[in-house]
C-alpha cells in the first residue's frame, strides 16, 4: 500500500506519498480502505519531530479517518465488509489502510460524504472531552474558546451552544471573526488588535468566565488565570504559545481556580473506546440530524499533504483541511 513518509531534510519535514509495509490487524480489530483523512496540528509538530506516537501505534501521520471496512477480524460480530465508517486513531491515517478496533468506530451516515466524516473525530472529541468531561461545562456558563475558528474552536463552540452558554472567542482576522459570530458565538475578539483580557472582562461586567479552551499555553497564561472567575476552570489542550509562563498564584488560590491539561492522542485505548461511546449517544446524532455540523475549510489530495500542512502552519484555515486518499470524493 502507500503512505505518507516524512523525510528529514535542511528544508524541513517533506511529506511523500510512497510505498509503505501492509497494515496487519489483530481479531477485535477491522481493515479500513481510507477514503480521507484530515490535517491536525499534531501532524504538523510529530512531522517536525516534536511529538512522537503512542507505544504501538504507527509512524504514519494521521489521527482521523473515514473509509471503507475492507476485512474483519474473527471477534467483531458487529461489523462487516462495504460498511462505510470513520474513527479516531492514534496515528496511521495518512495511509491507503489502516486498523482500527471495532469498538472505536462509528458509522457514517449515507448522506455524508468521507471527507466529512474524517473532519469529526479528533476535533469534536477534542472540543466533547476538554468542554464537558474535564472542564464540566455547565447550562448557561460562560466559556472563552481560543481560535475559535480553528478546527477544535468551530467544534467547541457549537457544543457549547448546546450547553446554552454564552461562548466568547478570540480569532486572527476579521473573517473568521465574523464566521464564528455566524457560527454561534456572542462576543469574538480579535487577539491581533484587542487585548483580550480587557474584553472578556467588559463582556461579562468584570466577573470573567466559567471555563477557557485554550490551545496557546504559556504566553497566555497570566491573562488567561485574569480572566476566570470564581471557581473558573482552564483547559489547556495546546502549547503554541509556548511552554512556560507566569501567573498570580494568589489568584489562583482565593478565586478557587482549577487548571487543567489535557491531550487526548496519548489517552490508553479503553480510555478512548468509553469516549468514543459517549459521543456516539450524546452528540454523534445532533451532526447526523444537521443540528451540528462538521466545518470543513478546504480538500487536498493526498498527494499534496505538503501543501496542505503549510495551509495549517500559515493559520489560513477556518474549520478542518481534509486530506482525500481516493479520487472522486
Amino acid at each position: 500500500m502507500k503512505g505518507i513518509v516524512v523525510h528529514k531534510t535542511e528544508e524541513g519535514p517533506q511529506l511523500v506519498w510512497q510505498d509503505v509495509p501492509d497494515v496487519t490487524f489483530g481479531p477485535t480489530e477491522v481493515l479500513v480502505a481510507v477514503q480521507a483523512t484530515a490535517v491536525n496540528r499534531a501532524d504538523l509538530l510529530q512531522a517536525r519531530g516534536g511529538y512522537n506516537p503512542p507505544e504501538g501505534a504507527s509512524e504514519i501521520l494521521g489521527l482521523e479517518m473515514a473509509g471503507v471496512i475492507t476485512a474483519v477480524g474473527e471477534d467483531v460480530s458487529d461489523w462487516a465488509v462495504g460498511d462505510r465508517v470513520c474513527a479516531l486513531l492514534p496515528g496511521g491515517g495518512y495511509a491507503e489502510q489502516v486498523a482500527v478496533p471495532a469498538e472505536m468506530l462509528l458509522r457514517l451516515p449515507d448522506e455524508w460524504s468521507f471527507a466529512q466524516g474524517a473532519a469529526v473525530p479528533e476535533v469534536w472529541f477534542t472540543a466533547y472531552v476538554n468542554l464537558l468531561l474535564e472542564g464540566d461545562l455547565a447550562h448557561g456558563e460562560t466559556v472563552l474558546i481560543h481560535a475559535g475558528a480553528s478546527g477544535v474552536g468551530t467544534a467547541a463552540i457549537q457544543l457549547a451552544k448546546t450547553m446554552e452558554a454564552t461562548v466568547i472567542v478570540t480569532a486572527g482576522s476579521a473573517k473568521k471573526i465574523q464566521f464564528c459570530r455566524e457560527l454561534g458565538a456572542d462576543v469574538a475578539i480579535n487577539y491581533k488588535e484587542e487585548d483580550f483580557l480587557e474584553k472578556v472582562m467588559a463582556a461579562t461586567f468584570g466577573e470573567g468566565v466559567d471555563l477557557i479552551l485554550d490551545p496557546v499555553g504559556g504566553s497566555y497564561l497570566s491573562r488567561n488565570v485574569q480572566a476566570l472567575g470564581r471557581y473558573g476552570r482552564l483547559v489547556n489542550i495546546g502549547l503554541l504559545g509556548g511552554l512556560q509562563g507566569e501567573m498570580n498564584m494568589g489568584l489562583l488560590l482565593r478565586n478557587r481556580l482549577r487548571i487543567i491539561g489535557s491531550t487526548l492522542r496519548n489517552r490508553p485505548p479503553s480510555e478512548k473506546i468509553q469516549i468514543t461511546r459517549q459521543f456516539e449517544s450524546g452528540f454523534w446524532p445532533l451532526l447526523r440530524s444537521g443540528e451540528l455540523t462538521p466545518i470543513i475549510d478546504s480538500t487536498f489530495p493526498i498527494q499534496q499533504a505538503q501543501q496542505a500542512h503549510k495551509y495549517v502552519a500559515e493559520n489560513r484555515n477556518i474549520g478542518k483541511v481534509v486530506l482525500l486518499v481516493k479520487d472522486g470524493e
